[in-house]
């Protein structure tokens, strides 16, 4: 299972970080297993996503004993081209690169003891996602959560549009799948569309349009078809290519 698991159940996929342990604190394995759930998520025929952690925090952003090297990997729609919604539904502490995760969702829903906070300025990182967060709420209530690193509650949260809905702690989890079940049984091609059309409307930072262009380039880059078309070269041979 790692530090992901992933379950299939009547047109939903949910997604669950396990490593409570650390808060579900992003080390580059959470990444890589976020990572690798979205891009079955995808390929496979469930409707749509729901996005949840175990313990009593949804995540503390990036491990900063095991900080990971792609972090973007763990953003639902930046580290894959999501073409079905997700819905996160979080707990406790949601902090820093935790932020980037959740904004990018399409739905949230929160437990009560759901908190918010981006302290990445006073700690001297920064990974280049988080300004987008400035399409997601009101411009100055997202430059008070980038610049003063101060926390936001899970009500002001909502005052301002960013959470759907605030449930009772222990019935997220229900709720996010009550909500996931109205889409599911809703007409996939007007679903799509309809994400689609709406995201074309929303703004996102530089690193939401660059970080995936990046991955495109790393990809090829470290592709077996570049060693092939290189030894191929080398040879004075036609190079057969495999799309890997």
């Amino acid at each position: 299972m790692g530090l992901v698991k992933v379950e299939s159940s009547e047109g939903i996929t949910t997604i669950t970080m396990t490593r409570a342990d650390k808060r579900n604190a992003l080390s580059q394995a959470l990444c890589d297993g976020l990572y690798d759930a979205y891009r079955g998520f995808e390929a496979g025929d469930d409707k749509v996503a729901i996005l949840q952690a175990d313990g009593p925090a949804f995540c503390v952003g990036a491990d900063l004993k095991d900080p990971p090297s792609a972090m973007w990997k763990a953003v639902p729609h930046v580290s894959h081209a999501l073409t079905k919604p997700v819905i996160c539904a979080t707990q406790g502490w949601v902090i820093g690169g935790a932020i980037c995760m959740v904004m990018t969702c399409d739905l949230m829903v929160s437990a009560d003891t759901t908190k918010f906070m981006y302290p990445e300025a006073k700690v001297g990182v920064f990974g280049g996602l988080m300004p987008g967060i400035v399409s997601r709420m009101p411009h100055k209530v997202a430059m008070e959560l980038l610049l003063l690193g101060e926390e936001i509650s899970v009500k002001r949260a909502y005052d301002v549009g960013f959470v759907n809905k605030v449930v009772p702690l222990g019935e997220e989890r229900a709720e996010a799948r009550r909500m996931a079940r109205i889409i599911a049984d809703s007409a996939p091609l007007v679903i799509r569309t309809l994400r689609d059309f709406a995201n074309q409307t929303l703004p996102r930072g530089p690193a939401e349009i660059f970080v995936p262009e990046r991955y495109k380039l790393e990809q090829i880059a470290n592709s077996e078809d570049r060693k092939e078309g290189a030894a191929a070269f080398r040879e004075k041979r036609t190079a057969k290519f495999k799309g890997r």
